[in-house]
């Protein structure tokens, strides 16, 4: 390969490449509508003309044969005055008109397929132009659509998601270490108040033991109306020793159990 060769060759990729990335999809469909456009109204004007030669053709083809029937007419009027050389003169002028409208007749049939051509051309591109309205109006549509993902996941891409993520699991480390210092407290709240009552309970119990153990040691009262026992029915010293004996073993017994 020679060197101009790849010189051309790597300009024209070149050139190509800016090419590629100078063409905006919707600033190339926008101008593609406005040449289609654009090629409409000269197909317009172009059937319009092709209207306008039709109509004046076949004026001229029809003005032709009102002359052949006129001068038909003439020639019939000479011989019946018994003029056969006018007759003969109003013949020719038919022929002439004759030839002249069998001319027009072939460039009028010609206008007719050319105006009807014309014409469904005219239909078709206007056909196409509607639809590449339609087919631009999808397209701009899914461009955006395009652009708006392209921009989304750029977005996506250029979010440090490792960090981001790190930072989710230091917020929910503390969480769990807030909640956890929360229940701890909440127990050793309901422990102390658990140990209070305990207490409560424990000392309930030895005082009603030591008011018990009081009412024992003491010596019954007597009643203020309680009558007075005969002198012999009254306990003896000998007695009241067993009894206090009694209860110093009782007591010893209930200490023991302790």
């Amino acid at each position: 390969m020679g060197l101009f060769d790849r010189i051309r060759r790597v300009v024209g990729a070149n050139l190509n490449d800016l090419v590629n990335k100078a063409e905006d999809p919707e600033k190339m469909l926008e101008q593609a509508i406005l040449e289609m456009q654009e090629d409409l109204v000269q197909l317009r004007q172009g059937v319009a003309q092709a209207i306008a030669a039709q109509k004046r053709t076949e004026k001229q083809y029809n003005d032709a044969q009102n002359e052949i029937n006129k001068w038909q007419r003439n020639a019939q009027l000479a011989l019946q005055k018994g003029d056969e050389n006018l007759a003969r003169q109003a013949l020719e002028r038919k022929k002439t008109f004759t030839d002249t409208s069998g001319a027009l007749k072939t460039s009028l049939d010609q206008q007719y397929t050319q105006v009807e051509s014309l014409k469904r051309n005219l239909i078709q591109l206007e056909s196409k132009i509607s639809e590449a309205k339609t087919k631009k109006e999808m397209l701009k549509a899914r461009i955006t659509t395009a652009k708006a993902q392209e921009q989304l996941e750029g977005m996506v891409r250029g979010m440090n998601s490792s960090s981001a993520m790190a930072a989710f699991e230091r917020m929910e480390e503390k969480v769990m270490m807030q909640e956890a210092r929360a229940q701890s407290s909440a127990e050793l709240a309901g422990a102390d108040l658990e140990t209070q009552f305990a207490q409560l309970e424990s000392g309930s119990d030895v005082d009603d033991e030591l008011a018990a153990l009081k009412a024992q040691m003491l010596p019954p009262a007597a009643a203020p109306n309680q009558p007075q026992l005969p002198p012999e029915q009254q306990s003896s010293p000998a007695q009241s020793n067993e009894v206090v004996d009694s209860e110093l073993e009782s007591l010893r017994k209930q200490l023991d159990q302790l």
